[in-house]
């Protein structure tokens, strides 16, 4: 059995979630909390009751795994990573950037991948050795070679920022390249270095659900991923480092010297009128 049984009926499902998101959206939903600060709304549910039960019909002895709680265990070496709403805080403010997001793993490794941006309108999928495709257009990362030219993204959690230590990442990829894009969904932002948007893409503390069609979405589209390292990625791992694979060990090397506290101090701040 190949991956690409199971883009195309796993991509149908997927809109189908977004057109119930963007009903959720247009309306404001009410906000609750998982926790210190961490965002869940009515439509995070609706979706992932709707994923599940589509998820369960067609593919009845699938494990699945979704960010709000929902499982089904089974003996089946197929398990569906779930996220049927990355970039939850944004949809609560009306910002529109978030997904929904279906990864498929087969005995350890990631075989299919669909995202779907309900907003743009976005359906990214990828299938192992075959591509990865934008509207079933085949898609590519970015040619782009040196760190001081690109376009990066991360993200940071919604709760214990304070004690998170991405700022000082961000700090120093801002000096060193084009910039930095916080867009709040670490799964559009995956999509986005596989068609070229973004050249690069490091986060802390993500989930399975979070990466797992992104991943291979990039790996399809001719990126890199590994951990902060450049080891191999595991999806049981809370760090992403993905990138075009031309300025990756770059940043492999900005990432460890921020690790080892060897960046530069920031310059002094002026504030004449001169400036």
């Amino acid at each position: 059995m190949t991956a690409d049984q199971f883009s195309a009926p796993a991509a149908s499902i997927a809109r189908e979630a977004g057109v119930l998101l963007m009903q959720y959206f247009r309306n404001r939903v009410a906000v609750e909390y998982k926790g210190e600060a961490d965002v869940v709304t009515v439509a995070d549910r609706a979706a992932e009751e709707l994923l599940m039960a589509r998820l369960r019909t067609r593919w009845p002895e699938h494990q699945i795994m979704a960010e709000e709680g929902s499982s089904h265990k089974s003996a089946s070496d197929y398990r569906w990573y779930v996220d049927p709403l990355d970039g939850t805080t944004n949809f609560a403010h009306g910002f529109p950037v978030f997904c929904v997001s279906l990864g498929l793993e087969h005995a350890g490794e990631l075989i299919a991948g669909v995202l779907y941006d309900p907003s743009r309108d976005e359906m990214f999928t990828a299938e192992k050795g075959s591509g990865a495709f934008l509207n079933a257009e085949r898609i590519h990362v970015s040619a782009t070679n040196k760190l001081a030219e690109s376009l990066l993204a991360t993200g940071f959690p919604s709760k214990k920022r304070h004690k998170n230590p991405n700022i000082h990442f961000y700090q120093t990829f801002t000096l060193r390249s084009h910039g930095v894009r916080r867009a709040g969904s670490a799964a559009l932002d995956l999509a986005s270095v596989a068609c070229g948007r973004f050249d690069g893409f490091w986060e802390f503390n993500l989930n399975p659900w979070d990466t797992a069609a992104g991943v291979l979405l990039v790996r399809e589209a001719g990126g890199t991923v590994t951990n902060f390292s450049g080891g191999a990625f595991d999806i049981s791992s809370r760090e992403v480092l993905a990138s075009n694979g031309h300025i990756h060990q770059q940043m492999i090397e900005t990432l460890a010297e921020v690790f080892a506290g060897k960046t530069q101090p920031l310059p002094e701040v002026r504030s004449t009128k001169d400036d």
